[in-house]
């Protein structure tokens, strides 16, 4: 009789040693079957409605030419103009302000999503839990419409895109962990990175709507008091209400996971300490790529959600300059993503991880020190950043995928959440100090980058997940969580 098959991080390794198998992954068991089109495009028709909150809200139009503008500084400040150091630093209290909020926001994603994960695979209620946070989300970008142009709505405004930011990551643990049922071993790259490429792709149309009604001059209707903003805030509402819908409609709902044991929230907690020690003791590849990747998503996270306040603050960027330049950002990324989805599927997900991460390092670098070169230099870098983004996010994704347990996939992307956005005190945090210490937006980029090159260096120690077709991929690979975790 032969022996089961055996995974690198299974505890009983050696020569000698009796094979221990670890359970099948999600993906495993969908190996050879057939899943058809619609529930592959009503999945990733999720991330296309709603990253416009990502795009056009946190990163390139709200926040950058809204809520860090002069119309949230005290009119005497903003009365002296821009070349004077006062301004200056009232435009950086703005953008490190807002950098706080994304970090409390980080905090309550630690707090809250490996155990929502947790209780939504004991309970087989993921959509319920993606149901719950797309709606929340979707309130948060209307309620965005109170948000007038004056320094006391500054708080409100931060304070939204927060809650925003922990509801499209407690959202996300459970996409995510759908993407098994959409996906097989073969496929799970390219699946993955047409979610993410779909979803650049809705963030370009809603950007290039926003710049149809600007060039119209908003069809005749007033723009005091942040009018034209604050309706941008209910379209994206709007679209999420659109084109989120499939998800909950096609995509087939996983049973409850046998043997979980169903507990109080508080007592959940619990579960948790014991799924992260079983973790540690039986698949501690996974374990340290929770590790890294927490660290260079962070990072990842930082790109996006500072990049447009970078072109508009440090390098002079008009309203319009920071959308074109949001449409082409995202029209890169976009198609990047779906095309290294493919490489991702032949080489590995890792191979993908540690070269885009390598690239964003140098481009930052770029953008920094050569600054003084112009714009060229916010458009050729900034561009590369998002040529490079998109894939990290995507090839992580499709990692964790391919080492996560069947019925384990909510609980384990909740970890993933847990480790990766939560810790967006770092970057943020960064961004803050390194802004407050040198007085000039364009240095908080290297707290971001600093960020990037540590997930960098932790993903280096990382080995390959289990690539079918590709000789020696699963060799010395993490594989999946084992039964203790």
């Amino acid at each position: 009789m032969t022996d089961a098959p055996q995974r690198p991080d299974s505890p009983a390794t050696g020569p000698g040693a009796a094979a221990v198998p670890l359970p099948a992954t999600g993906l495993e068991l969908r190996e050879g079957t057939r899943i058809p089109r619609r529930q592959v495009f009503s999945w990733a028709l999720w991330d296309w409605g709603t990253q416009p909150f990502n795009t056009v809200i946190l990163t390139f139009v709200f926040t950058a030419l809204y809520l860090t503008t002069d119309s949230f500084l005290d009119p005497a400040v903003a009365a002296l103009g821009e070349d004077d150091p006062a301004y200056q630093r009232g435009l950086a209290e703005l953008t490190s302000g807002l950098g706080t909020w994304n970090a409390l926001a980080g905090v309550a994603i630690f707090v809250l999503a490996p155990v929502l994960g947790q209780r939504a695979d004991a309970t087989g209620r993921r959509k319920a839990w993606l149901a719950g946070a797309t709606a929340g989300m979707v309130l948060c970008m209307l309620a965005l419409w109170f948000v007038e142009e004056d320094p006391a709505y500054f708080v409100l405004g931060a304070a939204l895109i927060g809650l925003g930011s922990v509801l499209s990551e407690i959202g996300g643990v459970n996409y995510n962990a759908m993407l098994v049922s959409v996906a097989t071993p073969r496929t799970v790259g390219k699946v993955s990175g047409l979610g993410w490429g779909l979803g650049y792709v809705g963030g370009i149309l809603m950007l290039v709507l926003v710049v149809v009604a600007n060039g119209a001059d908003w069809w005749g209707m007033p723009t005091d008091n942040g009018l034209a903003f604050r309706l941008i805030a209910v379209a994206c509402a709007l679209w999420a209400l659109a084109f989120a819908w499939p998800v909950f409609a096609f995509v087939p709902e996983r049973l409850p996971t046998a043997g979980r044991e169903k507990v109080g929230f508080f007592a959940s907690y619990a579960v948790l300490y014991r799924d992260i020690k079983g973790l540690w003791h039986t698949a501690r590849q996974t374990f340290w790529f929770l590790l890294a990747s927490a660290v260079f998503r962070d990072g990842l996270s930082g790109v996006f959600a500072f990049g447009a306040i970078i072109g508009s603050v440090s390098f002079g960027f008009s309203a319009d300059e920071v959308i074109v330049f949001g449409i082409a950002a995202n029209l890169v990324a976009g198609v990047s993503t779906v095309l290294v989805g493919r490489a991702d599927d032949r080489f590995g997900a890792r191979s993908v991880i540690l070269t885009t991460l390598g690239v964003i390092v140098a481009a930052g670098l770029a953008v920094v020190f050569l600054r003084d070169l112009g714009p060229v230099v916010y458009w050729v870098g900034g561009l590369i950043l998002s040529a490079c983004v998109g894939p990290a996010q995507a090839a992580s994704r499709s990692y964790l995928a391919r080492v996560t347990p069947a019925g384990r996939e909510s609980e384990i992307f909740g970890l993933y959440a847990t480790t990766g956005r939560a810790t967006s005190w770092m970057s943020s945090t960064l961004w803050s100090i390194t802004i407050a210490l040198t007085g000039a937006t364009i240095w908080g980029t290297l707290g971001i980058i600093v960020v990037v090159l540590a997930g960098l260096v932790l993903m280096w120690f990382v080995k390959e997940a289990p690539v079918p077709g590709v000789s020696g991929a699963g060799a010395g690979t993490s594989g999946a969580v084992g039964q203790g975790a």
